[in-house]
């Protein structure tokens, strides 16, 4: 099949490509002319494991082609997929400006039956305005053309995105039931059928539903990963090894092992603006979603768990002392910053006054980009902070470690080189990725997240957290 993408970020740039995989002739659109001619170089503007070989593979059998031309993407495609952003606007909700000027595009070029689909996270009713514009595109060229405007949310984890495509484990899909519908049901039948060879992975639905699909699924793990925070937060007041808890929760299977680690918050591009969007859209039409305002909440107040450890261990003033952190990126497998919790971290450690070194095996370009804008109002801030070269080399003359993000590097380092490199042995582990019990008895000091059962931390610490968790409830309380 003929397809167009319209979009060449994360999601558009996946998708392309991997339906190329498949053997379809695909074009990529981008209005970005650096990124398009970097593109046709073969080079990928973000990171994800096993892209940059794949969009070379298919760039070079011809399957797979990028272009600024509008009126060429239009042109190609018998399929078009809307994949561009949907950042978050000021008032919470999603800025729908490239979604509408992409249709207004689709419709002002197309001279032939089209499927549109929106592949980006859009509100429920998004296709309804698409095809509106479109439609009206066409009456302004005195045209009567058939199309279909369907939605087709993606699933992708970013660090994991072809593997998600490639082995789905579900494809929603939502069309109308004209005759228009009817046809779009059948070509997306047909493209997607290399997925379904096994066992149906496709759940078609009205287009509404599957809009609203992609915000309930993000606001589900949204909700599960502040939900466990919080566990953590109350397994540290009184007593509890909130890993001893995950385990026993995590063996349900009306639960399940999926989303429940502590630690010390959720980043990224997905989360905070889907969540932020549905909060939006419920208040636009009358109805709170409280539990959503509790996540969010839940989840500022974790960004700042490891700041309150390390000042409980260290002071206020944090001038003097100087701390390794280990992870920038907001998961692994990435070089996405955005709402990472390194950054809330970072900033509160060079306010109270402290030096920091860094390190990332993938995110550290983009990293000191955003983290450089971060730190702009506070005067000589970034040169507190140093970027290292390795692992190894972030360490050296530190007070302390913090762990923020959990890369497969971080996960068995050598404690005997941690102990000679460090100024002292102390261990903050913002993912649980150690076990307390074996560092205590090579003596490291350790605090985790909700591991204070299998630690012996200073009553005077324990009491410092346990008064900034009363002023963080009566922030949360506020804001409900």
């Amino acid at each position: 099949m003929n397809i167009s993408i319209i979009g060449t970020g994360y999601v558009g740039l996946v998708t392309g490509t991997c339906l190329a995989e498949l053997g379809n002739h695909v074009c990529c659109l981008d209005i970005d002319q650096e990124k398009i001619a970097g593109l046709n170089r073969g080079l990928i503007p973000f990171h994800e494991p096993g892209l940059s070989q794949l969009v070379e593979r298919n760039r070079l059998a011809g399957r797979l082609f990028f272009t600024t031309d509008i009126k060429t993407s239009v042109d190609h495609g018998d399929i078009q997929f809307i994949a561009v952003g949907t950042p978050s606007a000021e008032n919470g909700s999603a800025d729908m400006q490239y979604v509408l000027a992409a249709a207004r595009s689709i419709g002002r070029y197309m001279i032939r039956h089209k499927i549109i689909i929106d592949k980006s996270t859009v509100p429920v009713g998004t296709a309804e305005k698409v095809r509106s514009i479109i439609q009206s595109e066409l009456s302004q060229r005195d045209l009567q053309i058939p199309f279909s405007v369907v939605s087709n949310p993606e699933f992708l984890k970013e660090g994991a995105a072809i593997e998600d495509f490639m082995h789905p484990d579900r494809i929603v899909i939502g069309c109308d039931d004209t005759e228009a519908g009817k046809h779009a049901r059948s070509t997306l039948r047909q493209l997607y059928a290399p997925f379904n060879r096994n066992h149906e992975r496709t759940f078609w639905t009205d287009v509404r539903s599957a809009e609203f699909i992609k915000y309930a699924s993000n606001a589900m793990l949204a909700t599960r990963i502040s939900f466990m925070n919080e566990l953590a937060n109350l397994a540290e007041r009184i007593g509890v090894d909130i890993e001893a808890v995950r385990h026993g929760i995590g063996s349900d299977p009306r639960i399940g092992k999926s989303f429940l680690y502590a630690g010390c918050g959720y980043g990224g591009s997905c989360f905070p603006k889907d969540i932020q969007a549905l909060r939006h859209a419920s208040h636009e039409s009358g109805q709170e979603l409280l539990v959503l305002a509790a996540v969010e909440a839940a989840n500022r107040i974790q960004k700042r768990v490891i700041g309150e450890k390390v000042v409980s261990r260290f002071g206020d003033d944090l001038s003097g002392c100087h701390f390794a952190v280990w992870g920038l990126a907001f998961k692994p497998n990435t070089d996405d910053m955005r709402e990472a919790p390194s950054r809330v971290l970072l900033l509160e450690l060079i306010e109270r006054g402290a030096t920091v070194a860094v390190y990332d095996p993938v995110a550290m370009k983009e990293a000191h980009r955003v983290i450089t804008e971060d730190c702009a109002e506070i005067p000589g801030a970034i040169n507190r902070i140093r970027f290292a070269t390795d692992p190894v080399d972030v360490l050296k003359d530190a007070d302390a470690l913090i762990v923020v993000t959990e890369w497969k590097v971080f996960l068995s380092p050598d404690f005997d080189q941690l102990k000679r490199e460090m100024k002292t042995p102390i261990i903050f582990d913002g993912r649980n990725l150690y076990d307390p019990t074996l560092l205590i008895k090579a003596g490291f000091e350790y605090y985790g997240i909700g591991r204070t059962a299998v630690n012996k931390i200073p009553s005077t610490a324990q009491n410092h957290i346990s008064r900034a968790r009363i002023t963080n409830q009566h922030s949360y309380q506020s804001i409900n």
